[in-house]
């Protein structure tokens, strides 16, 4: 017998509000994160984030992008540590293994938030953070695609470039004079902001030593995950030399599934036109060279090669 599509969602949706209300009731015995995947959005986070709870030791939060020290933020302490698992099931696993175990979350638009630095160190001095980053010119055509298919753009990927500028214009400043005001256009429509990683790190640097902060590029996660995944580990002090992080399975992965590109999974967007993507890497490049200055490494974004989607359509093909 098929169960009702109203009555399934009907079934889950109390099902998660009874267990928030137990997590809630129960908060004050839960974890804070021992780390927070910062961004950036469109970099691969959900892959990245899925490839490290996959790995013993290491908890999930109860869901990927918690979104606390962004949109959520007026919800309070209890609230968050809701989202985590108890400290019971921390120590059991941690003895279980004889190795620590760990938690966290990862909610991009942490590094783009202008109150999101700020508010974790303030409340978490001393989580240790990653930053994935990716060539910001394949990053805004992502998001773009992205925005495109959920309804949260109509225009062009050209006019929507043009028009940024004034679709932004005066939203940080209200972001600033309000700290709970959520702007569209600023999370949906800041295809060029975003990729200005510099400024964004500048400000997360000043406010974290550089021990607690490990920057990796989403380029070569695609290209070597394994190799990705024991600097990640060994920075979160979990790495265990007996499991093989070669033969793991790297899939990618995408929201809201997780099953990696093929099922239910859309087919990747058009290839970008050649005259925006000349535009976006001379639009990028004087803050692309800044970051590299400011990191100590070329980051190779300033030449045309191929995305992970273009590379995906080539294989196929």
């Amino acid at each position: 017998m098929k169960i009702p599509a109203p009555l399934k969602s009907g079934v889950k949706s109390l099902r998660d509000t009874t267990a928030l209300t137990y997590r809630m009731m129960t908060n004050r015995w839960r974890l804070l994160p021992d780390f927070l995947i910062i961004g950036g959005a469109r970099c691969g986070t959900t892959s990245f984030y899925y490839y490290l709870i996959n790995y013993p030791g290491i908890l999930p939060a109860y869901t990927k992008e918690v979104h606390y020290f962004d949109m959520n933020y007026k919800k309070g302490p209890g609230w968050y540590r809701a989202q985590f698992p108890g400290a019971i099931g921390k120590t059991y696993a941690g003895q279980k293994r004889e190795r620590p175990s760990i938690t966290g979350e990862a909610s991009p638009y942490y590094l783009f938030h202008p109150h999101a630095p700020a508010r974790i160190a303030s409340d978490m001095p001393g989580v240790k953070l990653i930053a994935l980053l990716r060539n910001p010119v394949d990053r805004a055509y992502s998001q773009y695609w992205l925005e495109a298919k959920v309804g949260f753009e109509t225009l062009s990927f050209k006019d929507a470039i043009e028009s940024e500028q004034e679709r932004l214009a005066g939203e940080w400043e209200k972001m600033l004079e309000d700290e709970h005001y959520d702007s569209f256009s600023y999370r949906h429509h800041s295809y060029l902001a975003r990729g200005k990683y510099v400024e964004q790190l500048q400000t997360w640097m000043s406010l974290f030593p550089k021990e607690q902060l490990l920057l990796l590029r989403s380029e070569d996660m695609y290209s070597n995950p394994a190799a990705v995944m024991r600097q990640t580990l060994e920075f979160l002090g979990v790495f265990d030399e007996s499991i093989d992080l070669q033969g793991q399975e790297y899939k990618r992965y995408k929201l809201p599934w997780k099953t990696g590109y093929k099922g239910k999974q859309t087919a990747s967007p058009p290839e970008m036109d050649a005259g925006m993507k000349r535009y976006l890497l001379d639009y990028f490049r004087p803050y692309n060279t800044r970051l590299e200055e400011l990191l100590g490494r070329n980051l190779g974004w300033d030449e045309e090669q191929p995305s992970p989607e273009t590379k995906e359509r080539q294989e196929v093909s």
